[in-house]
């Protein structure tokens, strides 16, 4: 799909706002991210490894580094192979330690140890893009200063023609410009979802998709 600015029809916006509108009536009750945290300092760390990585997978391995490193300051001061061996299973574990250990050690350093709650100090952090910034700063401080837009928020959005940009970047400022700021946290979970459960990267199941008649791509598929 091309980028940039086009005229939307009145038609096309029906239509977005009938996806939106049941994509309401799916999704009513609030969803929590997967991952499995305590506090901000737990979740951004489980956020950081879940690049590449199935959130299961990430739970799996938390709990015995969070058990030997159960602070920022313990993480600051760990021994990167040992955290490497803990994290291996979660890929990348190379960088993902080494991202781990230095964003502890710069949240000791410039920010008291305590987790920022910003966009913008976030994303000083090593490992901390604006999506991981997102998860943090929606799920644990209900802050919406941006919409996450992961793999299946991409793919998704794309497919349903609310956006039509060819990055994640793009992508997210369309939706943003989309949607009213009180409905950005909870539209990448239920995105999320849909994807996970119907609107898979492959073989999407069209036929059983409450949002069907309304789907561009569910109408020019065979």
């Amino acid at each position: 799909m091309a980028s940039g600015r086009r005229r939307i029809t009145k038609k096309e916006r029906e239509r977005r706002a009938e996806v939106l509108r049941i994509l309401d009536e799916l999704f009513p009750e609030k969803i929590d991210t997967a991952l499995q945290a305590r506090n901000p300092y737990e979740l951004l760390v489980a956020t950081i490894l879940s690049a590449q990585c199935t959130d299961r997978q990430v739970n799996k391995v938390t709990p015995a580094l969070f058990e030997k490193y159960p602070t920022v300051q313990d993480l600051a001061r760990a021994n990167l192979p040992d955290v490497e061996r803990i994290i291996h299973s979660t890929g990348f574990y190379r960088s993902k330690a080494k991202n781990i250990v230095n964003m502890a050690k710069e949240v000791v350093s410039r920010f008291g140890g305590k987790i920022p709650e910003t966009m913008e100090e976030l994303v000083t952090l090593p490992g901390v893009g604006r999506k991981t910034a997102g998860v943090l700063l929606g799920d644990w401080f209900d802050k919406a200063e941006g919409i996450v837009v992961d793999t299946h928020v991409f793919r998704v959005s794309r497919r349903l023609g609310l956006a039509g940009a060819d990055t994640p970047q793009k992508v997210e400022k369309e939706l943003m410009e989309l949607l009213p700021r009180d409905k950005w946290i909870q539209f990448s979970h239920r995105l999320i979802k849909l994807g996970r459960t119907v609107c898979s990267a492959r073989k999407p199941k069209c036929h059983e998709c409450a949002l069907h008649d309304v789907c561009p791509s569910a109408l020019e598929a065979p």
